[in-house]
């Protein structure tokens, strides 16, 4: 690597602008609200299936299995593909790694699929997304271990 590419990515580091906690939390609301509707549309047959009754899958129902399946790919994948989902699209927000290169799968898992279950394991653990607020990247819990950043895209 020449030097003058180290130094773009170093001025480039230097002039990201953190999204704080209400960004991130709008943008969260957003893909929220995409995720329920696809997983309406989607699980509409499951309805129909079993006379409105929910199909019991051992201790969990097959609409929630699939439901389950639709929010984590749709934060995995979106995020893979274009770097942002179409909620932090919406807020101008986008996912990097911190040292600007592109975002690997390894990143991704860490971020959206463990980063996102260790939140969900037990309420209290949904409190750790307030770090987001005090860190002074901006990082959450799920950012620290997959060395991700959430910054306005410009």
């Amino acid at each position: 690597m020449s030097e003058e590419q180290v130094n773009v990515e170093k001025i480039e580091e230097a002039d990201w602008d953190y999204a704080g906690f209400w960004m991130r939390f709008w943008a969260y609301l957003a893909d929220l609200i995409i995720v329920f509707s696809i997983n309406g549309i989607l699980l509409l047959p499951f309805k129909f299936m079993n006379n409105g009754e929910a199909i019991d899958v051992g201790f969990w129902t097959a609409a929630g299995i699939v439901g389950v399946i639709v929010l984590y790919l749709y934060f995995l994948l979106m995020t893979k593909w274009f770097g942002q989902t179409l909620g932090k699209m919406i807020f101008g927000l986008r996912v990097v790694r911190k040292d600007g290169g592109p975002l690997g799968w390894s990143d991704l898992i860490f971020r959206e699929i463990v980063g996102r279950f260790i939140h969900r394991v037990f309420f209290i653990t949904n409190l750790l997304y307030l770090f987001v607020a005090f860190a002074p990247e901006k990082q959450g819990i799920h950012d620290i271990i997959a060395g991700t950043r959430v910054i306005f895209d410009r």
